[in-house]
């Protein structure tokens, strides 16, 4: 790695070759060309535009001012960097220079025109070769896609330090669109496209395909492809991209990219140390300056804090606060500062995390009905780890990925970024998934991390379906999460099955049981009928025979109560009584003339009729006897000689 000494040495050979004053503008090209000071001169004052001239050895040295043949090739003469940069340009005079010509695609609308000047022309003399091809006032024209922002028209080209293809665009604001949208206009509708990038890495043979707008600049794709493949910006070796995208300032929508979808082929240069070393071979008296050994300078200093911070460059230190407590009394309260620093730092579009523990997790995905439950996403974070961030800002929280987990997952996380936290983690993963899935995480290198586990519960164990690596797209993304949604659909589909004939055998059961208690209860209710039956019978029967005693017993009593009957050959007055009862039977008594009504009433109740029952009527005239005063004589009650009564229920 160049030192910062070497640096500013190769600065200061650089400005004075060049005349560049600006300090600012030489680092700019210096680093553009990786601190190479033959290609940053050579970039300035092309070869064949430019000869140098050494003033020691009084000749013309044309091409490349530090090229191979420049020098002896003995290993004895061979100075070192500085003295070689000291030998040949103490006087840094340009002895001739022809004049630089640059091309600009310049896009209007749905036209392009292509414009070729010198570098000494103005950007107004481009804005007239405009005006006459495409007949608009210069006056009206507002010329953009310049690499340091909007240009005054007296500006002199050579000034900007273009490269030799330029790509601009017009815009027109004062004057009225070709049509009533807003958006009309190729340069207007392709800054608002999507276009998807499919990126070959050409030393793994890996895809990835990523979106971008089209206000997205070259540069910021080339960032997003260092993070996804660890090679540094100024190390990459593009296929692919259009003639026209010569400046990594200019956007998607004006480098000429196919929409779409565009295929795009990135390496890595060959490393600046096989370089130096062929140059050695070659020529042993200059030695290049090596940029093998600036990667870690550049990985440390060519992006800022703000942009380490979004392509996950920057280290712990430079976080606001941990993403977890490594001294949280439980796993629930850990998990509530996550999703609370998680949505500070990626906004609030994002999984809906668990809160609580990974039993806790377990039990809402897994225990609960088979149509209910669903998969477990155990996402394992690691702030130290380069893809952190892309994976989460660009994936995690992609609004796809987002809807699919909230329908089909438990998403459950934890931070691994403390040995504390991620002992922690070890622990549980071996109680509830064995060693062998706890050694495969224990061995997962930072750079591999985050970390996407897929779980899916079975009857007696829980299955890790896939372990997904942070070095993902969210096209791969998604097709894994469906991927293992379709294993674990096919299980849940057994399950239900399962669960169903369960359930039904368990509903034939309930009603087997639920007919034999109905069952059960009707006998017993019919025993108990019978029985109450029985027992009233009983005690009717019992009333019945103890009113039949008693009748019995005032029968008799009545039967012995009763005066003698006359005989019919007695002197003395005898009524006979003749009484039909209500069966038709008939039975007779003579009575003394003088005897009073009561005897009669007696005499009946003895044979079974008292008179509170029935009641007595006579014949002629048909009257009721029973109304009669008890205590009269059958003579006077003209029941004499003779009557024949009727016996009749009251009713």
């Amino acid at each position: 790695m160049a030192s910062n000494m070497d640096r500013e040495m190769i600065l200061a050979d650089f400005q004075a070759c060049t005349g560049i004053e600006n300090i600012d503008e030489a680092i700019t090209l210096l680093e553009q060309n990786n601190w190479d000071l033959v290609a940053a001169i050579n970039g300035v004052i092309p070869q064949e535009n430019g000869i140098l001239q050494s003033e020691y050895s009084g000749e013309t040295l044309q091409g490349p001012a530090y090229g191979p043949a420049s020098h002896p090739s003995s290993s004895s003469s061979t100075p070192s960097s500085s003295s070689a940069f000291r030998h040949v340009v103490p006087s840094r005079q340009i002895v001739e220079r022809q004049p630089r010509m640059l091309d600009f695609r310049v896009e209007y609308r749905d036209r392009n025109v292509d414009v070729v000047l010198e570098d000494s022309s103005t950007v107004g003399e481009i804005k007239h070769i405009l005006e006459n091809e495409l007949q608009i006032p210069a006056s009206k024209m507002l010329l953009k896609g310049w690499k340091t922002g909007d240009v005054d028209d007296n500006i002199v080209l050579k000034t900007l330090h273009l490269p030799k293809n330029n790509s601009l665009y017009v815009l027109t604001p004062d004057l009225p669109p070709p049509s009533s949208s807003a958006l009309s206009g190729a340069l207007q509708e392709s800054l608002n496209q999507n276009f998807m990038l499919i990126v070959t890495h050409r030393e793994v043979q890996r895809e990835y395909n990523l979106n971008f707008s089209g206000s997205s600049t070259i540069q910021e794709v080339k960032r997003n492809v260092y993070d996804l493949t660890s090679i540094p910006v100024r190390h990459q070796l593009w296929e692919g991209w259009p003639a026209s995208a010569t400046d990594d300032s200019i956007t998607l929508a004006a480098s000429g990219i196919s929409y779409p979808c565009h295929r795009l082929t990135v390496g890595r240069r060959s490393s600046p140390t096989q370089t130096r070393d062929q140059s050695e071979e070659q020529c042993t008296d200059v030695h290049m300056v090596s940029d093998s050994d600036g990667d870690d300078f550049e990985d440390a200093t060519e992006f800022g804090v703000d942009d380490g911070e979004m392509f996950g460059m920057a280290s712990s230190a430079l976080r606001k606060s941990p993403m977890m407590p490594d001294n949280a009394e439980n796993e629930g309260d850990a998990l509530l500062q996550f999703t609370a620093e998680f949505s500070s730092r990626y906004g609030d579009c994002h999984p809906v995390f668990f809160i609580g523990s990974l039993e806790a997790a377990f039990q809402e995905a897994f225990y609960g009905k088979a149509r209910d439950r669903k998969l477990l996403a155990l996402y394992l974070h690691h702030d130290e780890s380069v893809l952190t961030n892309v994976f989460c800002s660009q994936m995690l929280c992609a609004e796809s990925i987002v809807s699919y987990l909230s329908q089909n997952f438990i998403t459950w996380a934890w931070d691994m970024t403390k040995e504390a936290n991620r002992a922690r983690f070890l622990t549980m993963c071996t109680r509830h998934f064995g060693s062998v899935v706890a050694q495969t995480i224990r061995t997962q290198k930072t750079d591999h991390f985050p970390l996407f586990l897929i779980i899916m519960g079975k009857r007696s164990s829980n299955e890790v379906l896939n372990v997904i690596q942070g070095n993902t797209t969210v096209d791969e993304l998604m097709m894994r999460l469906m991927a293992a949604m379709e294993i674990f659909s096919a299980q849940q589909q057994e399950d239900i099955k399962d669960e169903d004939e369960r359930e039904a055998r368990e509903n034939v059961k309930r009603e087997q049981d639920e007919a034999y208690r109905i069952s059960l209860e009707a006998d017993r209710a019919k025993r108990e009928a019978q029985e109450r039956e029985t027992a009233e019978q009983f005690r009717l029967e019992q009333i019945k025979k103890e009113q039949e005693e008693e009748r019995e017993a005032i029968r008799l009593s009545l039967e012995q109560s009763l005066p003698p009957e006359p005989k019919e050959e007695s002197t003395e007055s005898v009524s006979k009584l003749r009484i039909r009862t209500p069966s038709g039977e008939f039975f007779e008594r003579r009575f003394l003339a003088n005897s009073k009504l009561q005897d009669v009433f007696d005499f009946v109740a003895s044979k079974g009729y008292p008179w509170e029952e029935f009641k007595l009527l006579g014949t002629f005239p048909r009257r009721d006897v029973t109304q009669l005063d008890p205590n009269k004589s059958l003579l006077e009650l003209k029941l004499y000689p003779q009557e024949t009564l009727f016996l009749e229920a009251k009713e």
